[in-house]
């Protein structure tokens, strides 16, 4: 049974201070005390009177209470992951710090121990001190793509072939020499992939392609006017590439998918609007009687070489033939040299192509 409280003030008691075990047990199992409720519990400390009525037994809302925070905890908690956002940058940074830099000595022994062994656990080694310097030399070329994360894979393609060719007797740094590979396997998939159509194909269009609007911008404030032939002089290219790579640079791409209106305000596709390169229907009848006409004139000078047998058969089996006979296979059947079966050949040719002329006139040209 509760006691009565006594009239007046009585002095509160404040709950012991943890001991100095508790917070070596706590720290062991890393619980960390929560600053609210501490505060709370300092400034809500209970009197003496209510430590005895709580060792009394519970009230009927301490019950209610407890009721209502067992349903609390039986409830599912929400999830609040899902509508995180994933950083694949900020993730693949974290993952290459965990690889340890290397100093230059311990650098040139993996080398030279690579190019004797040729190990894969060594190039590794190599490869993945060096990931940090793929990730500055991306950085920067972000104003030319957009997406950093292919710039640092396709730099991390280069820092391979570098380590692979690495010659460490000859007084380089491996990380001054893996930068012109990572910077070339940069450069190449920039070219390649900055538009649907490439744009730097040779050296001059690539130099353009980097240097043409820096060049511009630097004769402009140095008051040049920035022709052409003045930007041809500055980098050492054509004045034909310059006036070339301006076109294309200023031009976006425009797809002949795209939807134009025609004369009736129809959407039709522009490129249902080019003309057709197949054959029409009259080609492909004048096409029909031209092969018709020479098949007869081919047969009416077969009719000249009745009685010539070895003109018979090179007209039948080397010049009209789908697979014709070689002329050593013609010179045998007919005990003569291939060389004169040659001569045959091209006499026989000459006449034929004056026969035709004389048949069909110019269409013989063009059959």
């Amino acid at each position: 049974m509760a006691r009565a409280k006594k009239p007046g003030k009585q002095k509160s008691t404040p709950p012991p201070a943890p001991s100095s075990e508790h917070d070596a047990s706590s720290e062991e199992h890393g619980e960390e005390a929560s600053p609210s409720s501490t505060s709370e519990e300092a400034d809500t400390a209970p009197a003496s009177s209510d430590v005895l009525d709580s060792e009394a037994g519970p009230s009927d809302d301490e019950e209610e209470e407890a009721s209502t925070d067992s349903e609390v905890v039986d409830a599912p908690v929400p999830s609040s992951t899902s509508l995180a956002r994933f950083d694949a940058m900020a993730a693949y940074l974290r993952e290459i710090q965990r690889h340890p830099l290397l100093t230059p000595e311990q650098t040139h022994d993996l080398a030279v121990k690579f190019i004797e062994s040729q190990d894969p656990e060594v190039a590794a080694r190599l490869v993945t001190s060096n990931l940090r310097l793929v990730v500055k030399i991306a950085y920067e070329y972000r104003r030319a793509y957009k997406n950093i994360m292919d710039l640092v894979q396709e730099g991390n393609i280069g820092l391979m072939q570098a380590v692979r060719r690495y010659d460490p007797y000859r007084g380089v740094k491996l990380s001054s020499y893996a930068a012109w590979w990572i910077r070339a396997y940069i450069l190449r998939f920039i070219l390649n992939n900055w538009r649907l159509v490439k744009l730097g194909t040779t050296q001059a269009q690539r130099k353009l392609f980097f240097n043409l609007r820096k060049k511009r911008a630097e004769l402009q404030a140095m008051g040049i006017d920035p022709t052409n032939a003045e930007i041809a002089k500055q980098l050492n290219v054509p004045e034909a590439d310059v006036a070339e790579m301006d076109v294309r640079l200023a031009a976006n791409e425009r797809s002949l998918d795209a939807p134009v209106g025609d004369s009736e305000g129809r959407a039709i596709a522009k490129v249902d609007m080019m003309p057709s390169m197949a054959e029409g229907p009259e080609a492909l009848m004048a096409d029909e009687e031209l092969q018709a006409l020479l098949k007869e004139k081919l047969a009416g000078f077969r009719e000249q070489l009745v009685g010539k047998e070895k003109e018979l058969a090179i007209f039948d089996q080397r010049l009209v033939a789908d697979e014709p006979l070689t002329l050593q296979e013609l010179g045998d059947r007919f005990g003569i040299s291939r060389e004169r079966v040659r001569q045959l050949e091209q006499r026989l040719t000459s006449r034929l192509r004056e026969y035709l002329k004389e048949e069909m006139g110019d269409a013989a040209e063009v059959g």
